[in-house]
This record gives C-alpha cells, sequence and structure tokens, in this order.
C-alpha cells in the first residue's frame, strides 16, 4: 500500500466526517459557529478575543498525533494516536494548503440563501487561525515558524495546548513567535487525576510539566499575548468531584500561573467521547457558573462574561485586564484590517 493509501485508511473516518487533511498530518473543519456566521447569527465564545468565526480556519498541523487519549475527546482516535508522521510539512506550504483547503469546503456555501453574500465574500479571506481542531500542536516541529508565517500574513494565530511540552512554548518565547492568544488547558489538580483524564500515552510526571508551561505565561503576557488557562470540566473525572481539596487545588493553580483570563468549560457529550462516558459527566451551565463564584471568593477572579451555548464561563483577574484584552483587539483588529465599524459591532457584542 502507498504512502497516500495509508494515509487515506488512517483518516478515513475524518474524512467521512468533514475534515479536509492535507499533507500527511494537518487538517481543516468548518466548524459549527462558522456556518452559524456565515448565516448572520452566533459568533462562538472566542469573540471575547475579536475572533470572528466566518473568517476563522480551524486548524490542526497534528492530526490525530496527541501524548494524550482524554475520555472526553470528541475527536476521532486512531490506534495510531501517538505515532509521529513520517515527514512534516513546512509552515508556508502548510498554510496555503490550510487556506485553500477552508476555500474549498466553503464553495458550496456562497449558494446557500441562508447564507449572507457579505459574509461568506469576507469567509474567503480568513484573518484567524485557530491551532486547536485536534491532536497536540506543539508536536508539530516548526510551530514557531507556523506562527510567525500566520503573523506575517496579517492574521491572529490562536493557539491552545495541553501544556506538557514546555520547551517548546520556551521556543516559542525564544524566537519572537508570540501567538496572538495562548491557551494551556489544565485537566487536574495532580498527577492522580490527570491520568484519570486524560490517559497520557508517555511515562513521567505530565502534570509537573504542566505547571512548567503554566509559569510561563508571565513572560507570553509580556509580549502582549493573552494567557488563557482553561479547565475541561468533566464531571466526576476532574469536576465536582469526592476530594473535598478541588476547588481550592483549582484555586492555588490559578494563582500559581496569574494567567489573564480563566475559562470552565464544560465537557459536551458529543462525538467519540460517548463511546467512554455518560451524558451524566456533562456539567450545566448552573453547575459551571456556581462552581466559578466560588473560585471567584478563593482567588480574587471575577466572573465576566458567560456563553450558554458553549458552556463556557470566562473569569478575569481584574478590570484593568480587561481594557488590556480591549486594547489588543482594537489594535489586532486595525493590524489585520477590520475597519472602525466592524470593531465597534464586536466591541457591542462583548460589553
Amino acid at each position: 500500500m502507498n504512502t497516500q493509501l495509508k494515509i487515506e485508511k488512517r483518516f478515513e473516518r475524518h474524512i467521512k466526517a468533514g475534515y479536509r487533511v492535507f499533507a500527511n498530518h494537518a487538517a481543516i473543519e468548518i466548524c459549527r459557529w462558522t456556518k452559524s456566521a456565515l448565516k448572520g447569527k452566533k459568533y462562538c465564545y472566542k469573540i471575547w478575543y475579536g475572533v470572528r468565526s466566518h473568517r476563522c480556519v480551524q486548524f490542526t498541523p497534528t492530526l490525530d498525533y496527541c501524548n494524550f487519549d482524554c475520555i472526553f475527546c470528541w475527536r476521532i482516535h486512531t490506534k495510531e494516536r501517538f505515532l509521529s508522521p513520517i515527514k512534516f510539512e513546512e509552515p508556508k506550504k502548510l498554510l496555503d494548503e490550510a487556506i485553500k483547503a477552508q476555500r474549498e469546503l466553503l464553495s458550496g456555501f456562497g449558494g446557500n440563501p441562508q447564507v449572507e453574500k457579505k459574509k461568506w465574500i469576507e469567509a474567503n479571506n480568513p484573518k484567524h487561525v485557530a491551532i486547536s481542531l485536534d491532536g497536540e500542536p506543539t508536536l508539530y516541529p516548526y510551530l514557531a515558524e507556523l506562527i510567525k508565517e500566520i503573523k506575517n500574513r496579517k492574521m491572529t494565530a490562536f493557539l491552545v495546548t495541553n501544556g506538557t511540552f514546555p520547551e517548546k512554548l520556551k521556543e516559542l518565547l525564544e524566537k519572537d513567535a508570540i501567538p496572538t492568544n495562548l491557551y494551556i488547558s489544565v485537566y487536574g489538580w495532580n498527577l492522580e487525576i490527570y491520568k484519570k483524564t486524560c490517559n497520557p500515552f508517555e511515562k513521567g510526571n505530565v502534570y509537573e510539566r504542566v505547571l512548567r508551561s503554566l509559569a510561563l505565561f508571565k513572560e507570553f503576557e509580556k509580549r502582549n499575548c493573552r494567557t488563557v488557562l482553561r479547565f475541561t470540566c468533566v464531571k466526576g473525572f476532574n469536576f465536582m468531584t469526592n476530594y473535598p481539596e478541588e476547588k481550592e487545588k483549582y484555586a492555588e493553580i490559578i494563582k500559581f500561573a496569574k494567567p489573564m483570563f480563566v475559562e470552565f468549560k464544560g465537557y459536551t457529550w458529543v462525538g467519540d467521547s460517548k463511546i467512554r462516558l455518560k451524558k451524566e459527566n456533562m456539567p450545566t451551565i448552573e453547575e459551571l457558573l456556581e462552581y466559578a463564584r466560588d473560585i471567584e471568593k478563593l482567588t480574587g477572579y471575577k466572573i465576566k462574561l458567560v456563553d450558554e451555548k458553549s458552556r463556557v464561563v470566562l473569569l478575569i483577574r481584574d478590570e484593568e485586564t480587561w481594557k488590556k484584552n480591549i486594547e489588543l483587539l482594537i489594535k489586532q483588529d486595525r493590524e489585520i484590517g477590520y475597519t472602525e465599524e466592524e470593531t465597534q459591532e464586536v466591541l457591542k457584542l462583548i460589553s
């Protein structure tokens, strides 16, 4: 079997699910919020940071390549999940292919009477790249160069990582490859909870490595990067458990990392996660809000925004942080080409 046929076989389910696979390790997908925004409806919660969903490429340079096999992950996992590709494509070509694939998948929306023509035209000129679709992006060896390529094209780079490779985040700092947003997802407060929730393929203390990554937040913030600590909450596993110290431990992580933003994101019972979990493992928005109120008392962070559809509660360090977010949003809008009117529309949505 030749290389291309092997790739198609490995990613057969991904392709059927709507992914556009390219190189031998990358993909994009048109997400539900892109479709919503094209019809003039709701943006995803990333609008808090200026990301317009219809102009966002949901992208991964590490398709089905991750050091975790998380119980809550809705993505498609194959038996080769932690098997490195034979060859990695260089960033410029990878980004060219991602944008080309995005336009090809969007082409059918142009004739949809529900889609706003103006939004569709805009969507074909993407302004945002969310490096978050699948896999662990810090396993891509040219991540720094990819982020620089994205930003050189006047686009925002939204990086989501599990934080287990702090040396890769240090490399971003050393190479001045600063993402617009740096998300570190945290799945527990000690190694035991991590192993229970994430099923790491590797041996060693992944929790300790996450703490080393969180310690770098302050350096990224100095470089005008938004720092976001996300807790993905799975009821009964790493959220609303029988451990009495749970909230205090999460509060300690927040106080240690000192991120600009904290998100409590409720697990959603969709995709392949339905094989491993039950619907009861989904926290409600009311449970997330109640939990966040307790975190407010323990940390001094304040609830700022709530997205009920995505079940995300956003806490900010203080009002100065929110003011800085607005300033960054206005600045990035100017740099990537949004008009003053377009900026004001977003500011109204998040005010």
